[in-house]
């Protein structure tokens, strides 16, 4: 008798589904992505690699601030996570040259863009 090993079809699942997300571009198929990327979250919140690919989703949407949580919880799930963390680190200086409004400053002695 052949056993067959049968894998775990929620892995079997997840795994489809960010194939089949892969490479997705345009704004409209980008937030449809993100409508199935929130039912898997809420089916499997525990895989990282369905939070890391919605962050990507909203960085691509400029949407930083949904972004750099959904990067947060990768690395609260897997802090060994180093693209992840990587990406925050972008983000928060993404954020801090775009508000950083130079006219604004009183100190004229201080240059905003070296710290």
């Amino acid at each position: 008798m052949l056993l067959r090993i049968i894998k775990n079809p929620v892995k079997l699942e997840t795994e489809k589904l960010l194939g089949q997300l892969r490479g997705i571009e345009g704004v409209e198929n980008i937030l449809e992505a993100v409508k199935k990327l929130d039912d898997a979250i809420k089916a499997r919140p525990e895989d990282e690699r369905l939070y890391f690919m919605r962050a990507e989703f909203f960085y691509k949407l400029n949407r930083y601030g949904t972004a750099i949580n959904d990067y947060n919880k990768v690395v609260e799930l897997n802090p060994e996570n180093k693209e992840a963390a990587g990406k925050i680190d972008i983000i928060k200086t993404i954020l801090r040259y775009n508000n950083t409004d130079i006219y604004a400053n009183p100190n004229t002695d201080m240059d905003p863009w070296l710290e």
